[in-house]
C-alpha cells in the first residue's frame, strides 16, 4: 500500500514524509512503523513519544497502539515542539509476541529507544521506522 493511498483524508495529506494543511506544511512529528520482516505495517504496535530534558525524567508526550496505517495517531502530535531532545520507544518484542506467537524468553530486540533531536519548531519531523524481530532502521523522512 501505498502512502497516497494511505493518506488520502483531504485536507490533512502525508505527501513524502511531509505532512500538509490546507496546502502548507504542518509542523509536528509523525511516526510510522513497517514490519519488513512480514511485509505489513506494525499495527498495534505500542510507541510513546517522550521530551528528554537535562536534570529531569522524560515527559510523557504522546502513547498508543499503532493504527491500522501502521502510524501512531495522537492529536498531540500535530502541535509545534521546542527545540530539545525527544525520545520514542518503540515496544518491538511484545508486537511480535502478539502478531505472531512467537514468545522466546528472551527476545532479541524489545523497546527500541530512539533517540533524537528538534532544531526547528516551524518544521515537520516525519519518523518511519523499518523493523523486525533482529533488526530495525529509523530515520528522519521527507527531510
Amino acid at each position: 500500500m501505498s502512502r497516497s493511498t494511505v493518506w488520502k483524508a483531504d485536507p490533512d495529506v502525508l505527501k513524502f514524509g511531509r505532512a500538509f494543511r490546507g496546502g502548507s506544511l504542518m509542523p509536528g512529528i509523525s511516526i510510522h512503523v513497517v514490519d519488513v520482516s512480514r511485509g505489513i505495517v506494525a499495527a498495534g504496535m505500542r510507541v510513546a513519544l517522550y521530551a528528554v530534558r537535562e536534570g529531569r525524567p522524560p515527559e510523557l508526550i504522546a502513547s498508543g497502539n499503532l493504527s491500522g496505517t501502521g502510524v501512531l495517531a495522537d492529536p498531540e502530535l500535530e502541535r509545534r515542539f521546542e527545540p530539545g531532545f525527544y525520545e520514542v520507544r518503540f515496544h518491538v518484542a511484545d508486537y511480535y509476541r502478539t502478531a505472531t506467537g512467537a514468545s522466546p524468553s528472551v527476545p532479541f530486540l524489545d523497546v527500541i529507544n530512539y533517540r533524537f533531536g528538534i532544531s526547528d519548531p516551524q518544521a515537520h519531523y516525519h519518523l518511519p521506522m523499518k523493523c523486525t524481530p533482529w533488526g530495525y532502521s529509523c530515520f528522519r523522512g521527507g527531510a
